[in-house]
């Protein structure tokens, strides 16, 4: 259970957002938190706040530099018994301008990091009978949106991954689930918010309000109710709840 019987929390994309409000949980849980990301002034943010025990700046799309991030922080903490895979990357473009390279970045991120980072740390879970993946996909996973079509296939993607994956080491203590958050009020929101009045001259207000009108209770979702989802999943509670798809969308997808 680590170097000192606290388990060992690993979140990918901790600075900010989604990761930052599930390293704050599971911390008040009593894990010990490694916050992973590619800005090492966030991550420094999150230690000073209390929010986290241990940073690695790195960036899950370059695999040799997580793997070595990943590595660092298991030397130091003990194996990671849980993973929460919040980092990614929501571009959106008309499907016939979203080239090749955008196709890409959301592949790398979105899905391959999140494949990576859990190869990684699965050995250790598997050793020692007990762990937890959540990996941090969307309501795009569960629904189509238009002009995101790259960031709701990998989205897709990572929920294939978690439900044939959570189906391989059902008998072995491990779970793998997927939460699936509505828009939620973060940075990636705050620059489609910033791309809406850039093109089509709206207000900020108006902008916001149309993203919040697709959550049936006519507002952005907050990171720290993610979070909640999250540090459930992670919990002993959760034992039974394996290759689930939690949406928190306030009712938006049925």
């Amino acid at each position: 259970m680590g170097h000192t019987g606290v388990r060992h929390a690993i979140v990918t994309g901790g600075g900010t957002g989604i990761g930052r409000a599930a390293a704050a949980a599971l911390t008040a849980a009593g894990m010990r938190v490694t916050v992973l990301g590619r800005r090492a002034a966030p991550l420094r943010d999150a230690i000073a706040a209390g929010d986290a025990a241990h940073a690695e700046t790195a960036d899950v799309a370059d695999q040799t530099g997580l793997e070595a991030a990943l590595s660092r922080a298991t030397v130091a903490h003990g194996p990671a018994l849980v993973l929460v895979n919040a980092a990614g990357v929501a571009e959106s473009a008309p499907f016939l301008k979203a080239d090749a390279a955008l196709w890409d970045r959301a592949l790398r991120v979105n899905l391959l990091g999140t494949v990576a980072a859990t190869r990684a740390v699965l050995p250790g879970m598997l050793d020692a009978g007990w762990g937890r993946v959540v990996n941090v996909a969307s309501t795009a996973a569960l629904r189509g949106y238009a002009y995101v079509t790259a960031y709701a296939a990998a989205k897709h993607a990572v929920l294939g991954l978690t439900r044939s994956l959570a189906l391989e080491v059902a008998t072995r203590g491990v779970t793998v689930n997927a939460v699936c958050p509505g828009f939620t009020d973060t940075d990636i929101v705050a620059e489609s918010v910033a791309r809406i009045v850039a093109k089509t001259g709206r207000t900020e207000d108006d902008a916001r309000a149309e993203l919040a009108k697709h959550n049936p209770q006519g507002r952005l979702v907050t990171p720290a109710e993610v979070a909640a989802t999250i540090a459930f999943l992670c919990s002993d509670a959760a034992a039974a709840v394996n290759g689930r798809a939690l949406a928190v969308d306030g009712g938006e997808v049925p």
